[in-house]
Formats: structure tokens, C-alpha cells, sequence
């Protein structure tokens, strides 16, 4: 979803070739983590689900319109699946990039509900996404949806449980860090 941007229209001229330029341009560990995601979503949430989580994790990105949801992720599968059979040796994820954030998943969904600037809509496909998917992706695109929604803001205490998830869940330092404008003062 990140490689939807404000910009990414200078990156290609369909959805498929941002995301085809940022693949091949990417480590395979992208291609991998991008596919697993896409896998998950797909085989997890109706496509109506799925269109609401795009549009709310993407800042910038075409409408659905001749395709849907679940059309677009399978799309999303095959760039990555491309991506990857192109190479001759492909090490599987391992570590933090296999976190699923089970033992989390109640304070991610606690998380998601406090986040009520977002759409009704918005919140209840995140939940969907921590029940349904994993935890770690609800809260990773709950972190895009919060960055791309109008009036968002974060009181320090929501920040501050946010970087208790985000370091349970083994993040870097700028995943969570993304939001942290957002925090009021």
C-alpha cells in the first residue's frame, strides 16, 4: 500500500506498474513480504473488505472501478510471484519478517476501535483483517490508514501503546515512528 503515494503516478501509468517498478527495484524479502500479505488478505477477506482496507492504506491509488478487490490483490500476487521467478535463488523470510502478532491481537483490535477519527467502515475491516489475517497486518495497515486519513491525531498515551505493540511485534524503529507527527502535543 505504501507504494501508493502522492507521487506514484510518476512511477507508472496502471496500479500494476507501480507496483511492478517497486518490485523490481525491491529485495526479495519485499517481493516475499508483499506476496505473504497479499496471500493472507485474499484467502482471509471478501473482496469488499479488501477495498476498503486498500483505499484506506494507499494516500493515493485508482479506483476499483472494472475490477474488484479481490481481482486487484490476486494482481498484487502474480507482480510478486513474477518478481520472484525471476530470481534463481530465493531465501524465505525468517525472524521479525515471520511475526503473525498473535499475543497481540487484542491490543491491535483495541487499538483499531480507539482510532475514531477513521471511518466506521475502515475500523471494522481492520478488525476483520486482526480476526480473520494476523494482527501484524491489521496493525500495519491500521499505521497507513492513520497517516492517510484527514484530521488523524494521536493522543501521546495512543502513541505510546502503539510502540508497545509495534516493539512486541519486533518493528524497526520507523514503522511506528511513521505516525509519530501525528501524536497531539
Amino acid at each position: 500500500m505504501s507504494f501508493f503515494h502522492q507521487d506514484g503516478t510518476h512511477d507508472g501509468d496502471t496500479a500494476a506498474d507501480i507496483v511492478a517498478k517497486h518490485l523490481s527495484e525491491s529485495a526479495d524479502e519485499l517481493a516475499l513480504a508483499v506476496r505473504r500479505d497479499a496471500r493472507t488478505l485474499l484467502d482471509n477477506l471478501p473482496s469488499e473488505t479488501l477495498e476498503v482496507l486498500w483505499n484506506a492504506g494507499a494516500q493515493y491509488m485508482a479506483s476499483f472501478e472494472g475490477t474488484s478487490g479481490a481481482e486487484w490483490t490476486r494482481t498484487v500476487i502474480g507482480l510478486c510471484d513474477a518478481r520472484l521467478a525471476a530470481k534463481a535463488d530465493v531465501r524465505p523470510l525468517t525472524g521479525a519478517d515471520t511475526e503473525d502478532g498473535w499475543a497481540c491481537r487484542d491490543a491491535v483490535i483495541a487499538e483499531i476501535e480507539r482510532a475514531e477519527f477513521l471511518a466506521a467502515e475502515v475500523r471494522e475491516a481492520l478488525v476483520d483483517c486482526a480476526r480473520h489475517c494476523t494482527p501484524d497486518l491489521a496493525f500495519r495497515v491500521l499505521l497507513r490508514a492513520i497517516l492517510n486519513a484527514p484530521g488523524g491525531s494521536l493522543s501521546p498515551e495512543q502513541y505510546t501503546r502503539m510502540e508497545t505493540i509495534g516493539s512486541a511485534l519486533l518493528y524497526g524503529e520507523f514503522v511506528v515512528d511513521s505516525v509519530d507527527f501525528l501524536v497531539e502535543e
